[in-house]
């Protein structure tokens, strides 16, 4: 078995034991992640690695985006909705000119949001944290 089935099969067990506030916050470490991936291949010139990287990077914010559920609190979607749009557009405008102002801008707008998220469900109760009841 090759290293890359292991690692697939350990990150698949972890999105399915995992509760739907760790799963954001892997999706922002994900996306963290990417971006950094993406603005080094913008400083190096591989055009190709960086407009792969900052798909993956739209991809998590259009999903993020696209599960935020307006009715139980309309205001903080309303607001995080425009600010994944924001974020968007400026990784798009970071490929189109092959330039990482951009990227660094979303990194800094979400770095404060992702420790938010992570503070808030380490404060969790833990059968809040898991309603299914699974060990976390």
């Amino acid at each position: 078995m090759t290293a890359a089935t292991l690692l697939a099969r350990y990150g698949t067990v972890q999105m399915t034991t995992s509760s739907p506030g760790q799963i954001l916050v892997m999706l922002y470490d994900g996306l963290f992640r990417f971006l950094g991936e993406a603005r080094t291949a913008i400083t190096t010139h591989d055009r190709a690695r960086a407009g792969e990287r900052i798909s993956r990077s739209h991809a998590i914010l259009d999903l993020l985006d696209s599960t935020l559920d307006p009715t139980h609190a309309p205001e903080l979607c309303d607001n995080l909705h425009g600010l994944y749009l924001f974020c968007m557009s400026r990784i798009v405008t970071a490929n189109i000119n092959q330039d990482v102002t951009p990227l660094d801008e979303v990194l800094r707008v979400l770095g404060p949001l992702r420790e938010a998220w992570k503070e808030a469900i380490a404060r969790l109760p833990a059968e809040a944290k898991d309603p299914a009841g699974k060990k976390t």
